[in-house]
């Protein structure tokens, strides 16, 4: 079949799929008619076969066969949703990215909607399951774990880890995306200043396949949220997280030898053989450790990307016309890109990548290979 594809569209549905055979049709048969609505918008569909083994690539060949509009990349096993997403985006063409799961529980009908409520004015939207149909079982750690990432993050979302995300294609340029992080892109998005909201949604019942994910993913939830923190509020100071931690415990460590230092001092009781001077020592040597690696830290930001300490995201610009010179005297630069290219190209070309085998729906890209994410 010969593509007409344009080289570019305005949305692209970025959709990672795990054994999800009996889905792919009448998923795209339901994309398809709800951007009916929005005839203005071109769009291209992109999935992500994350490893089936079910015959899930068979279907979205089938489906590619067809659609001229569907596109595809299957990975050579299962890498995690956050590689399927991240190689996703570096296909995806549209100035808006749209992501959903392939399981049929996001309702397509509701993209048109959250379109709309992006362009009033938002970067990125996301919807909330309304009356979920889900067991008790998931809804409950689901409840907790979204009241707790508001609290740490300062972001309020009913559902911080919904699937069905409509945004702005530059915000995937500057969020990093790897192990589980795409839990937490509303959170990452607001901490770099995009202005995010979230609508309620219709959640339908999965009809078809199993979930692929259990209690556990809680767990790694938690741990992953300590990754966000330390991201969106000490990514450029290390040192003020370890080195606070270190003066944290110095402190608390002197104040035990300055304790036992009196009682040696102005008693009779010895001190060798008390646990209390064991932790001591130990509070001070863990200081100087948690101290030091803090300076490192610094030392290892500043020699791999200095525009990192400087740079912040430039939302516009207003007055005159700079003519490519800034205040300065020197040759302007974008410094948001160039943060975004340096900062986040390094952490996704790196050993994260998932190989991708083979791409469908695309003649110049038929043959095996390896991408860089």
């Amino acid at each position: 079949m010969t593509s007409t594809r344009p080289s570019s569209v305005d949305v692209s549905v970025v959709i990672p799929a795990k054994d999800e055979a009996k889905t792919i049709a009448p998923l795209v048969d339901e994309i398809v008619e709800a951007l009916r609505a929005r005839p203005e918008f071109s769009y291209e569909i992109i999935f992500i076969d994350d490893g089936s083994t079910d015959g899930t690539w068979d279907s979205i060949e089938a489906v590619c066969a067809v659609n001229d509009r569907v596109r595809a990349i299957r990975f050579r096993s299962n890498f995690g949703k956050a590689d399927a997403l991240a190689a996703g985006f570096a296909e995806a063409r549209g100035r808006i990215v749209i992501t959903m799961d392939a399981d049929m529980q996001d309702d397509p009908h509701e993209l048109p909607r959250m379109l709309a409520q992006l362009e009033s004015g938002y970067d990125l939207v996301t919807g909330y399951k309304r009356d979920r149909k889900d067991p008790i079982g998931k809804r409950l750690p689901s409840k907790l774990f979204n009241r707790a990432t508001g609290v740490v993050t300062g972001l309020k979302l009913n559902d911080h880890n919904s699937g069905l995300r409509v945004a702005k294609k530059e915000i995937y340029d500057v969020v990093p995306l790897y192990g589980e992080l795409h839990r937490y892109v509303p959170a990452l998005a607001h901490a770099n200043g995009f202005r995010v909201t979230e609508i309620p949604v219709n959640h339908r019942p999965r009809l078809h396949g199993v979930s692929k994910y259990g209690l556990e993913r809680y767990a790694r939830g938690a741990l992953d949220l300590l990754t966000v923190v330390s991201i969106t509020r000490y990514g450029r100071r290390p040192s003020h997280l370890l080195g606070g931690l270190g003066l944290m415990f110095g402190v608390i460590g002197s104040a035990i030898l300055t304790y036992l230092l009196a009682v040696w001092i102005f008693t009779s009781h010895g001190i060798g053989t008390r646990p209390l001077l064991q932790l001591g020592v130990l509070l001070e040597m863990l200081a100087v450790q948690l101290i030091g690696m803090g300076l490192l830290a610094e030392l290892i930001i500043h020699r791999t990307d200095r525009h990192l300490d400087t740079s912040v995201p430039i939302l516009s610009r207003a007055g005159g016309s700079r003519g490519g010179i800034d205040s300065h005297g020197g040759i302007e630069q974008n410094v948001f890109d160039q943060r975004a290219i340096s900062r986040f190209d390094g952490q996704q070309h790196g050993s994260s990548a998932a190989p991708v085998s083979v791409h469908a729906s695309d003649p110049t890209l038929v043959t095996p290979r390896v991408d860089s994410v």
